[in-house]
């Protein structure tokens, strides 16, 4: 039975929206926008329920739904960094976007560029999704000022900004990170991480920081490009050792690198949970196996794909505005490498 809905009250309080047909027809939004659109598993009775609601409340879609209805591609893209081939964090964030497009019975574009690649793509689809923007990016800036509607993973930096942004607060989660690793007694942090070019590693840059300062420690961070391959972390973690040989703690944030780091201390004769604690900023299947396991912030990658689909597409048929911003939480893993009290080596 449909849901009691006051057309008086949704008349007068201003542009009648997407949630409201749906409310009146007693549907899920998205139900009604694929009746709307005519996309997406919806029986004939539900669909003509849907039609009936909109004539009612004299619903009347956007510019970006009607393009979607009456002149679409039926393809949203995503458009992901050149790390995305060895990154497990991307490929399920990319599948995140792909399983909620299915719902709604759109096709996805997966879009990769090699590093440095500045020529803008023309892109044939209805909406795109951007992970992680990058810092003067000239396709990002091209694609954002294009007509097509842009969601972006994380915000961006500088320069225009997309329609919508899923974010997470990665400065907080760093500092619950560092509040877990409280227990071990800790005093010579360190930070592998990228450089300030993106909106992820700048936050947990901050984190970190803010962190240290609230404890009277000095902060450590050594910076490693974007991409990370694994020789950079590699790298990164022994002039660290070198550079720093009373380090306690070693927070590293490029996906893969956690195990990277993992395979210079045993080479250093250095024992990861005993002597010394180790976390990562992105968790992935293989840190539950090492040994120790480790430590790590769990991104939730797929849902947060999931997320970014759901507002494009919201976008798309006017249920959300441009200028909306989503929160997707994260939350932390705690495993062996922080779980106990340090003790330092004998020098």
């Amino acid at each position: 039975m449909a849901r009691c809905v006051r057309i008086a009250d949704v008349r007068e309080s201003g542009r009648v929206r997407l949630v409201d047909v749906a409310r009146r027809a007693g549907v899920g939004k998205t139900t009604a926008s694929d009746a709307l659109t005519g996309t997406g598993r919806v029986s004939a009775q539900t669909r003509q329920a849907v039609l009936a609601a909109a004539e009612e409340l004299g619903y009347r879609p956007n510019a970006a739904a009607r393009q979607l209805r009456l002149s679409a591609t039926g393809t949203i893209a995503v458009v992901l960094p050149e790390v995305s081939a060895r990154s497990a964090y991307y490929t399920a964030f990319a599948f995140g976007v792909i399983s909620r497009a299915a719902h709604s019975d759109l096709d996805v574009t997966v879009v990769t560029r090699p590093h440095g690649h500045q020529r803008p793509r023309e892109l044939r689809a209805d909406g795109v999704v951007i992970a992680d923007p990058r810092r003067g990016d000239p396709v990002v800036d091209a694609l954002i000022a294009a007509a097509s509607p842009v969601v972006t993973g994380e915000h961006v930096l500088a320069g225009p900004p997309p329609d919508g942004v899923v974010f997470s607060d990665h400065e907080a989660a760093l500092r619950r990170l560092l509040d877990d690793l409280d227990g071990t007694g800790f005093r010579r942090p360190a930070l592998i991480v990228a450089e300030d070019d993106t909106d992820w590693s700048a936050s947990l840059g901050r984190g970190f920081r803010g962190g240290c300062a609230e404890r009277g420690l000095e902060p450590v961070v050594r910076h490693t490009s974007f991409e990370a391959p694994s020789h950079h972390v590699r790298a990164a973690t022994e002039r660290l050792l070198a550079d720093v040989p009373d380090v306690d703690a070693i927070i590293v944030g490029p996906d893969g690198g956690a195990v990277e780091v993992l395979s210079v201390l045993r080479r250093s004769g250095r024992r990861a949970g005993s002597d010394l604690a180790v976390a990562s900023c992105v968790d992935y299947a293989a840190l539950q196996f090492v040994d120790p396991p480790v430590t790590a912030i769990d991104l939730r990658p797929h849902a947060a794909g999931v997320t970014a689909a759901e507002l494009l597409i919201d976008l798309l048929d006017g249920s959300a505005t441009p200028g909306t911003e989503r929160e997707h939480d994260v939350e932390i893993i705690p495993r062996a490498s922080t779980s106990q009290r340090l003790h330092p080596m004998a020098p």
